[in-house]
């Protein structure tokens, strides 16, 4: 064992725990790469939505990253003079005021330690005091900085968000998103976690880059007279050799960053979907495979962040080498020149208090001066990862601007059909017009197409006049919902001619009616709100005699009033809630109304009731029911096979009727 140790030298034991190092890190590179190729593997038989976004998305430190990052700062900063202004500035000023009490802890510190080394009790007391003295300055300085970074954080969620909202709850456009759209997966994903972390990272981007160049440059002017410009000089070439090789080593952090926030919103996705659909899961006894779905996205979304732990985890290991210990070692090599070149007139005539002195002051600026270099170099790691954010929120305003300007992306399964049916239809997305026009509704050679683009009635003519029910029956799948989507212009209008009236003029009640957050009067008169009902100059007891027609009346009374809050989904069973409906429609009093399945709970002599005060208040009814009591409500039925047939037809005393 002796004849070992002395090979166990201070020098053989570093470069023995360096080979380790490298040989560990190694290993780990290894690790990282064959599960990159595994998850490249496996990722041929994920969401080809996601494939297809990850050969558009880029995202790194560069020219499109400046261009889009300036966009989103002019919608987060409206203005020259706002209030978001006011906090960068104040966040500027604080940084140059704590910059300063560095310099002044720095300089006091080390005249304090000056004093003791002496055995100056006088200046040990009085700068002992003046460090006592300044201490609830240096406090409010710091504490102004993090309330001002804070409430900056917040100004620009508020306004990137509010943005954001505005333009996806303008018109249909959230609908669009998600049906006719497959560009974004979970835009509440994006409208929620990732535009928090992207405020927070440009906020603390501002404050981690501000301060550190303030910093080098304050430092840089006190060291020149101290040392020279030689010594700043090397640091600052230092920093731009390390600076620009760590970027190109950091390039995969932002499209990491960007797959991270994917699998997180696909994981929030099936999550949110167990609790929507519980019941009908429950009734199925669908838990083991629901867990199967969620622990197989869990896993996905695992395995990536253990990549990126693992790709982290090694630019870590290159960034603390790099921008701490040897920003440490050129810091030495610059504050040391002075003090060893013995030719050097500063410190000829110096007593060993005055060197200690001099090289406490100068070395600790160089340090923090170094430490500020480090920051720099780091923050590069920051800019990175915000490159990702970035390339999301740019992404979704993108897609919101062309929704809202009638454009959309989607997979069109047209290409599978035959080549007459492609040379008969050519699918071109909002080809064809909409007039809008009080009391009819005219298909006039309107094609029934999906968005995707199959193509359920190739040309689709017909004509209602107010005051003339249309019952539409068929087959599951014929198009009897696409119609209605198509009259809703929540489709895009493949070509022809549809008059109809005004959106405000046409009120759609589904089977499953949606109850809004809210009071009891809320549910009657949505999307209306309370301000909007007294304008109409309609009163509650106006709204009591509405759920009095659907025999409602006594919920009022069981709820406790207008003004009850509940959840209403809950509250309400299946056959209130298509009565409730019921009221909301004779409370708007549209032209015309769609009725799909609306009234599958309700008995046929309420049933009954409710069409005939539809029709003795003037409101013209689309109903889809399989009901045979309903055809004596209406006067034409329009019948889909399901094959791209249809027929229009006035019903008679000779009509079949469908149903049961």
């Amino acid at each position: 064992m002796a004849a070992y140790s002395k090979y166990l030298t201070v020098r053989h034991s570093a470069i023995a725990g360096a080979s380790a190092a490298a040989c560990a890190l190694l290993c780990l590179l290894n690790k990282r790469r064959a599960a990159a190729q595994h998850g490249t593997r496996s990722g041929k038989q994920a969401l080809q939505n996601n494939e297809k976004e990850g050969k558009k998305e880029r995202a790194m430190v560069d020219r499109v990253f400046i261009k889009r990052i300036c966009r989103i700062l002019k919608i987060m900063v409206p203005r020259t003079f706002c209030k978001e202004t006011g906090y960068l500035l104040l966040i500027a000023v604080m940084l140059v005021v704590r910059t300063y009490c560095d310099i002044w802890m720095i300089q006091n510190g080390t005249v304090i330690e000056s004093a003791i080394i002496g055995r100056s009790r006088k200046d040990f007391k009085k700068y002992l005091f003046n460090f006592i003295a300044a201490m609830p300055a240096i406090s409010l300085v710091n504490n102004f900085l993090k309330y001002g970074l804070n409430e900056l954080k917040l100004c620009f969620r508020v306004r990137l968000t509010r943005y954001l909202y505005e333009e996806y709850l303008k018109a249909y456009t959230y609908y669009k998103m998600g049906n006719l759209d497959n560009r974004i997966a979970n835009p509440d994903q994006l409208l929620t976690q990732d535009v928090e972390k992207f405020c927070n990272s440009v906020v603390d981007l501002y404050s981690n880059l501000s301060k550190p160049f303030l910093d080098i440059v304050l430092y840089i002017f006190k060291l020149t007279s101290a040392i020279g410009a030689q010594g700043p000089a090397s640091m600052m070439a230092y920093l731009i050799i390390s600076g620009f090789f760590l970027t190109r080593l950091r390039r995969p952090i932002g499209k990491m960053t960007i797959t991270e926030q994917k699998y997180e919103g696909e994981y929030r996705y099936v999550n949110s979907r167990l609790i929507t659909n519980s019941e009908e899961i429950a009734f199925y006894n669908g838990n083991l495979r629901e867990k199967q779905t969620i622990y197989k996205t869990f896993r996905k979304l695992v395995e990536h962040l253990h990549n990126f732990i693992l790709f982290r985890f090694s630019m870590g290991f290159i960034d603390t080498i790099i921008a701490k210990y040897l920003a440490t070692v050129v810091g030495y090599l610059v504050v040391s020149r002075p003090f060893l070149n013995l030719a050097d007139p500063r410190h000829q005539n110096s007593t060993h208090a005055e060197l200690l002195e001099d090289y406490y002051q100068s070395g600790r600026m160089l340090l923090r001066m170094s430490q500020a270099l480090g920051r720099i170099v780091l923050a590069g790691r920051e800019m990175t990862r915000l490159a990702g954010f970035t390339a999301r929120i740019t992404e979704l305003m993108q897609v919101l601007k062309d929704l809202n300007s009638g454009k959309y992306q989607r997979t069109m399964v047209s290409q599978e059909k035959d080549a007459d049916q492609k040379q008969a239809l050519p699918l071109i997305p909002g080809s064809g017009e909409i007039i809008n026009t009080d009391n009819l509704i005219k298909f006039d050679h309107v094609p029934l197409v999906t968005p995707n683009g199959d193509v359920l009635i190739q040309d689709l003519n017909f004509e209602v006049r107010s005051g003339a029910n249309v019952l539409i029956c068929g087959p599951n799948g014929c198009g009897k919902s696409s119609l209605f989507r198509v009259l809703g212009e929540l489709w895009p209008l493949f070509g022809g001619r549809l008059t109809k009236p005004v959106r405000g003029k046409l009120f759609y009640v589904p089977q499953r009616p949606y109850m809004t957050l809210g009071t009891l009067r809320d549910q009657v008169i949505y999307p209306d709100t309370l301000e909007d009902q007294r304008k109409k100059g309609i009163s509650d007891q106006v709204l009591k005699e509405y759920l009095d027609n659907v025999q409602l009346g006594q919920i009022l009374e069981r709820e406790g009033g207008w003004d009850s809050v509940q959840d209403w989904m809950d509250v309400l069973s299946g056959g209130e809630k298509q009565r409730m409906a019921m009221a909301r429609l004779f409370y708007h009093k549209p032209q015309f109304a769609i009725l799909d399945e609306c009234t599958s709970a309700v008995s046929v002599d309420v049933e009954g009731y409710i069409y005939s005060h539809c029709r003795k208040v003037g409101i013209t009814l689309f109903t889809v029911s399989h009901r045979k009591s309903l055809w004596k409500h209406h006067d034409f039925y329009l019948h889909m096979d399901g094959r791209g047939n249809y027929e229009f037809k006035k019903i008679t005393e000779d009509t079949v009727e469908f149903g049961s």
